[in-house]
């Protein structure tokens, strides 16, 4: 049962110092929030708590209490420190879901750096864009992803350390490179943790836009009141919870709500860093008896796929309180998940740039399937008319998802990009970018994107990025790019292109095409499909009409074409 009161409670008379004085935070106080997720949580009692279950892929098993989280934070944070790494510096991590990567995040936080994290995916393109745009002074990654690393440091003169936490034999190592084993390296109980305030930037997260380059999402340490509250309400966690979050750190739910959320309030999570499949899930929610779980509306369309023989399998008694992100979760997985384990899914509305939770179906309110829920409490949500920025009153009318600005855990900044930023706010309000309406009961209801940017599987695809990386394979004269309807994924990425002269179109070129994305990008941003033409739709000025694209592909009313050249 819920410890958190109901909504209608929680409303009333809020406010972010509730936060605030459960964390021992006063203004003007110093707040890191590696140490709030490892110092406080030992100084308060469970050092000896497990913090962490850890499954990789050959199934090697481990697991760690919060003083081994402290301890590890500290030495990497003291390594780090010792190379001469210090405040504000941006400090990459590129691994995959190994708990290097976790430990390493609140080490560099603890040493007043900015973190990184970087989908471990990406190509060498993507990695080099974000790495190039941060300025970043080092990189923390694994050997088996050196090698993108090596492609791209001789063009990045600010990258000075390529840190290995897998690497063992010196000499295989190049300039630049250091190896660094932690279960070699002696353990440091004490650091001085730098004193970084409410306003000292912590994450730099990329997100991908409309047109451009993808942009820095700049975060600072007092966004740990957002974290904290929400997942303590939201997920409701308590303190004999085993929680999983399914999110790679690589992008902003695995960072707010798979390692600060969690551990800011001494729970004990597990990882499990393989593919995907619904038997090693399921069997993972027995093994460690997971009671709270938050995943993706692609993950569970998939277990759905999967069929309901399966679930009988295995024992999923567990499980008290599931929420989904990243995407719109669909009525039908809400159905399924009720009937199946017994429990709804609970949708929940965020972005990058918010950094945490801002609308939500809280525990114990009245869940409307396919709606995502009402704006937590502190979050003013609206939805704006486009023209003129004001609020919508009639129910059921579509507008842009708008919130007041405030609350802890909101962007600071683009890096870089104080003008991108500023755009995003607009008579006072914050624009996410997405359309919904709100029903006569003050439920949110998603309607999609007010920009091109494609949502594949809860991962944001940026369509110039791609058409960009297109236009640098040797066959390809024009690319657009667009989102394709998609059962698993909701949409996915689909390419129109014109050849060059000398190339012809083909199931190999095709598959040559998908690959050079694949590596140069990632396997997110790769296009599932290539449609070869012999021109593009262009206005008369030359521009790229995607929109006609976006709408024989979703079967939609193609509008005006009267500036359409050759109409």
């Amino acid at each position: 049962m819920s410890n958190i009161g109901s909504y209608e409670e929680r409303l009333r008379n809020f406010d972010w110092s509730i936060a605030a004085d459960e964390l021992e935070f006063r203004n003007g106080d110093v707040i890191n929030i590696g140490w709030y997720c490892s110092d406080r949580i030992c100084q308060k009692g469970k050092a000896g708590k497990v913090a962490l279950y850890y499954e990789g892929f050959a199934g090697a098993e481990k697991k760690y209490t919060f003083n081994d989280v402290r301890l590890a934070s500290n030495t990497i944070g003291t390594f780090l420190r010792e190379l001469g790494l210090a405040k504000e510096d941006r400090i990459c991590l590129f691994m995959d879901r190994i708990p290097e990567l976790y430990f390493s995040f609140l080490g560099a936080l603890k040493i007043g750096s900015i973190v990184q994290p970087l989908f471990s995916a990406f190509g060498d393109e993507s990695l080099f864009i974000r790495l190039e745009n941060a300025q970043t002074r080092a990189i923390i990654t694994q050997k088996k992803h050196l090698s993108k690393v090596r492609k791209i440091k001789d063009k990045l003169p600010c990258l000075e350390f390529i840190i290995i936490v897998d690497q063992h034999e010196a000499k295989e190592l190049k300039e630049k490179e250091i190896s660094f084993h932690l279960e070699t390296y002696t353990l440091v109980d004490k650091m001085d943790i730098y004193p970084t305030k409410a306003e000292s930037p912590s994450v730099l997260h990329y997100t991908s836009g409309t047109t451009g380059q993808p942009k820095g999402v700049k975060h600072v340490h007092y966004s740990l009141l957002s974290q904290y509250l929400t997942t303590k309400w939201v997920l409701d966690l308590q303190d004999n919870d085993i929680y999983w979050c399914t999110a790679d750190p690589g992008w902003v739910t695995g960072t707010s709500y798979g390692i600060i959320g969690p551990w800011s309030l001494g729970i004990t999570q597990c990882i499990l860093d393989s593919g995907f499949s619904a038997h090693s899930w399921y069997r993972f929610i027995e093994k460690y008896k997971v009671s709270v779980w938050y995943s993706a509306p692609t993950a569970i369309r998939s277990l759905m796929k999967a069929g309901e023989e399966i679930v009988r399998n295995y024992d999923l008694s567990s499980l008290r309180h599931l929420a989904s992100v990243g995407e719109p979760l669909n009525a039908e997985a809400v159905i399924w998940s009720e009937k199946y384990f017994g429990r709804p899914f609970h949708d929940t509305f965020w972005q990058t740039e918010t950094g945490s939770i801002m609308i939500t179906n809280f525990p114990g309110m009245k869940i409307k399937p396919g709606s995502m829920g009402k704006p937590f409490p502190g979050i003013k949500g609206t939805v704006l008319d486009a023209k003129t920025y004001e609020p919508i009153r009639e129910p059921g009318k579509i507008g842009l998802i708008a919130f007041k600005p405030g609350w802890p855990a909101m962007m600071r900044t683009y890096w870089n990009n104080e003008e991108k930023y500023r755009e995003k706010f607009v008579n006072g309000w914050y624009l996410s970018g997405d359309r919904a309406s709100i029903d006569n009961e003050g439920y949110f209801w998603f309607i999609g994107r007010d920009d091109d940017v494609i949502n594949t599987g809860g991962h944001l695809v940026s369509p110039f990025e791609v058409e960009s990386a297109l236009l640098e394979h040797p066959a390809v004269g024009e690319s657009a790019v667009v989102a394709k309807p998609d059962e698993i994924n909701m949409e996915v990425v689909k390419a129109f292109i014109t050849l060059k002269p000398g190339f012809t179109p083909g199931t190999d070129l095709e598959l040559e095409i998908m690959n050079f994305i694949r590596k140069k990008l990632s396997s997110v941003a790769m296009p599932q499909e290539i449609e070869f033409m012999d021109q593009l739709p262009k206005t008369r000025s030359g521009k790229i009409m995607r929109r006609l694209l976006h709408a024989k592909e979703w079967g939609e009313e193609i509008g005006d074409v009267s500036t359409l050249e050759n109409d």
